[in-house]
């Protein structure tokens, strides 16, 4: 595999948090293809067609262990047995919608298990580097036409995007509190960020109430996609993006570790900017069948209708930049959900990774 980290992967201890999930499954895949030795811990995978299930990286990792974040005393456990030196902590609960169902679940575990692993952080001697995931739903959203810059304020309509903003609060704190970087080497050894990506897609995604998945549910089933928001506008970015900044970032962390440790956006570049409704048609173009069909519902849950990230940041101090278009995005996850079911995914993740490199 191309390697854009220069070798610094591997043979070091990753723990990835949430690696069953969506994301996370990914960033495994990518962290054990660079030989890494990986550590997950996460809840069960949501379906059995998920990423984890099918590429079967659970099996290939070092170990895939099942705990809640919620659990601080076990992730304290796991984090003094297997004592990794680089911590992506992605386990979250991801969906604005069902976190109007359950407030006080999404808050348990996008403030308090990210604390949770704060303190694991800290009472593993090993820990050199934590990136902590959050989301671009952190930023107190006013519906402005230009994107969000990391030092803007916090805050969230939804349970889910003001647990996130809470969580960042909480991070920013501990930050200050217990990983200072004035007090490095004197105090302690570890270097903390916070990452927010915009809305990421890609293959092996089957949440509730996500785009891609609601469109490849009803490609197969032969029916109709429903648009509920067809107007939204979001920053869409192919599940890559965020991952390769989110490593770049670590690597420059190790180096630097007092350089880095702060906010940063992923998100992509002005013009992939777009609708829900144009990437939904982008995905049926690429993928050869399926058919929209406005549902917009005046009495839904509020979301927000309009969302963009400035990354000016990482564009200038990490030398990160996006590397495909919203086109070139809708073309690669179509082409992975159109071969999921005949071929070997794990090959087929991987092979991704080469053409989003190459």
């Amino acid at each position: 595999m191309i390697d854009i980290f220069n070798n610094f992967y591997k043979g070091k201890r990753v723990l990835v948090t949430g690696h069953t999930g969506f994301k996370g499954s990914w960033l495994s895949i990518w962290l054990h293809e660079l030989g890494a030795e990986v550590v997950g811990v996460a809840l069960d995978p949501f379906t059995e067609r998920d990423n984890y299930v099918l590429s079967g990286i659970g099996n290939k990792i070092k170990a895939d262990i099942r705990a809640d974040i919620r659990d601080g005393e076990k992730m304290k456990e796991i984090f003094a047995e297997y004592q990794p030196e680089i911590v992506f902590h992605l386990a979250a609960q991801p969906l604005v919608r069902l976190s109007y169902d359950i407030p006080v679940e999404t808050y348990e575990t996008n403030v308090m298990g990210t604390i949770n692993i704060m303190e694991a952080i800290r009472a593993t001697d090993s820990v050199k580097v934590g990136v902590m995931i959050t989301t671009d739903k952190c930023y107190e959203n006013k519906e402005q036409i230009w994107g969000y810059r990391e030092n803007e304020p916090m805050g969230g309509y939804d349970p889910y995007s003001s647990s996130k903003g809470a969580a960042e609060i909480a991070i920013s704190s501990w930050r200050r509190s217990f990983f200072n970087p004035a007090d490095y080497v004197t105090k302690h050894h570890v270097s903390l960020a916070s990452v927010r990506a915009g809305n990421v897609i890609g293959g092996g995604d089957w949440a509730l109430d996500r785009i891609i998945p609601d469109c490849i549910k009803a490609i197969e089933a032969d029916e109709p996609i429903a648009i509920r928001n067809k107007m939204a506008v979001r920053p869409w970015q192919h599940v890559l993006e965020p991952l390769s900044g989110y490593m770049l970032l670590a690597q420059k962390m190790w180096d630097e570790p007092t350089k880095y440790c702060e906010g940063w956006n992923f998100g992509p570049r002005a013009e992939s900017i777009s609708t829900v409704w144009e990437v939904a048609s982008k995905l049926i173009a690429n993928y050869g069948k399926g058919e929209l069909k406005d549902m917009s519902d005046p009495n839904a849950v509020h979301e927000a209708n309009l969302l963009m990230l400035d990354i000016s940041k990482a564009k200038f101090k990490l030398g990160w930049e996006p590397r495909m278009n919203i086109d070139q995005c809708a073309a690669l996850i179509a082409d992975w959900y159109k071969r999921y079911k005949k071929e070997d995914v794990y090959n087929l993740c991987v092979e991704e990774i080469e053409k989003f490199l190459g």
